[in-house]
């Protein structure tokens, strides 16, 4: 009761889908925020350092093709840059360079352009900055000078009032021809302020948080709605079920998951019912099956108490023979109770299935021979298993006490052994009526008795295939049944052989 009681405090679906889509929501913003205002700056310098490297990326590939200068128009345009490219290896004199005569390429779409105002000293720091890098060197810089700088976040920012206003990067890059001509490559890209555009977004954000928190509510409503549903009607069924109401039908409509639930509800609810109406036929069979001999055994013994004459051995015989079958019934019982249980595990150890199956065949046979049975065996060879010998004598004795129960009334039981390579197989048939396919399963259930074809037993009190079955499982062996209606019943078992030593 304090379990329950501790289960019902837990919060209901419908809160906990709220919390979970909230949470979702909660996140989803934190990350807007993030990478909207927090971050939005240094997503777009990477974005930025990102174009202008790979626009310095296809001018090196493209350097020795015709169509260069139309790529550095299209990718000055496209790309909103200033581009110019060197070509160091044929600058030529000093007096050339002072004059700022040097050969290359350029293209500008940028009114304030840094590069293409560049003295030779900043070009020869921005040159040497670029064999250092050992590839493509960027800076970032303020108002137009590339020479005052302040690293700030890994990159190099200068500042000079009066120059212009913005910032502007700038990369430089060193690399060849194919003919061993050294170039120059100089690009410029303008970096747009973000401070405007972080203020709008968070204005807007602030308003998508408050349609989130709305939606969040409205969704999970929605959703715990649907979801609660099926699940509460299966809950009401359960509680009925667990009241004992085993006619209790499962609706699961909704989802593939509460459909598979309810059906394995219904499915337990079926086997309950089945199994509680076994349970009663079993205490009434076994009432019926006590009440029997111990109303012979009261009634006998009154006889030889008050009527004269009548205390003679064979009333005596009578008292011992319903005894004995009084016994052997309550054995079977708290066999069966024992194999359930786990109490008694199996006793394993070698002996011959052959010779066992032979004697306890023999034994049958002098036993009810003169009664009119007939009961043959084939096989009976050598074959040593490893295994419980007293277990595996009852699980024979339950099959032949089945055989002798149900069998037709030619009276026919044949017991057979059959040595494969690896395991020895045992068949008991009788020539009984048979049993029906719907009834196959069910023959093994200690509870299970089919209607109308019950009698007494000829050796033995009954519940011996249950008592088979379980100690057939504790062996790990195979075992079943074959049968059809009119043809009789064939119950068999296998045992893996046991190399003898």
């Amino acid at each position: 009761m304090h379990k329950l009681k501790k289960r019902r405090r837990l919060p209901p679906l419908r809160s906990r889908i709220f919390l979970y889509l909230l949470g979702f929501a909660a996140l989803l913003l934190l990350l807007l925020w993030l990478f909207q205002t927090v971050y939005l700056d240094k997503f777009y310098r990477r974005i930025k350092i990102n174009e202008i490297t790979s626009a310095a990326a296809a001018i090196e590939y493209h350097i020795d093709n015709e169509t260069l200068l139309s790529l550095l128009d299209r990718l000055a345009s496209e790309r909103e840059l200033c581009i110019r490219v060197y070509n160091l290896s044929v600058m030529g004199d000093n007096e050339r360079l002072r004059k700022g005569d040097v050969p290359g390429y350029d293209a500008d779409v940028l009114p304030d352009c840094l590069i293409h105002h560049l003295s030779l000293v900043e070009m020869a720091r921005l040159y040497n900055s670029a064999l250092e890098a050992g590839g493509p060197y960027t800076e970032v810089v303020s108002g137009g000078n590339l020479y005052s700088r302040v690293v700030e976040n890994g990159f190099f920012i200068s500042r000079r009032p009066g120059a212009g206003q913005g910032e502007s990067m700038v990369l430089s890059q060193v690399f060849y021809d194919k003919n061993g001509d050294e170039f120059l490559l100089l690009l410029n890209s303008k970096l747009l302020p973000v401070d405007a555009t972080v203020h709008t977004l968070r204005v807007q954000l602030y308003f998508i948080t408050a349609l989130m928190v709305v939606a969040a509510l409205l969704l999970s409503f929605i959703i715990a709605r649907h979801l609660s549903a099926p699940l509460s009607r299966i809950n009401a069924g359960a509680k009925r079920l667990a009241a004992g109401d085993f006619e209790v039908s499962f609706d699961g409509k909704g989802y593939r998951e509460t459909g598979e639930l309810a059906e394995t509800l219904n499915y337990a609810a079926s086997e309950l019912s089945r199994t509680e109406n076994l349970q009663r036929e079993l205490i009434a069979n076994i009432s019926h099956d006590l009440r029997t001999p111990l109303t012979m055994i009261g009634g006998y013994a009154e006889v030889m108490r008050d009527v004269p004459g009548e205390n003679n051995s064979e009333n005596a015989q009578v008292i011992i023979d319903e005894a004995n079958r009084l016994s052997s019934l309550v054995n079977e019982v708290l066999d069966l109770s024992k194999l359930q249980a786990g109490v008694e595990q199996p006793r394993l150890g070698e002996f011959d299935l052959g010779e066992l199956t032979e004697s306890l065949v023999e034994n049958y046979r002098r036993l009810l021979s003169p009664k009119g049975y007939h009961i043959g065996l084939e096989g009976g060879d050598e074959a040593w298993v490893y295994a419980d010998e007293k277990r595996i004598e009852q699980v024979l004795c339950n099959f032949l006490n089945n055989a002798l129960t149900y069998t037709g009334p030619q009276k026919d039981v044949m017991v057979r052994q059959l040595n494969l390579p690896d395991k020895v197989r045992i068949e008991v048939a009788d020539s009984g009526p048979g049993i029906a396919p719907e009834h196959l399963r069910d023959v093994w259930q200690r509870y299970y008795r089919i209607e109308g074809a019950h009698k007494r037993a000829a050796y033995g009190a009954g519940l011996g295939l249950s008592i088979a079955r379980q100690a057939l499982e504790q062996h790990h062996a195979a075992y079943g049944v074959e049968s059809e209606v009119g043809q009789g019943s064939i119950f068999w078992f296998e045992l893996l052989l046991w190399p003898k030593k």
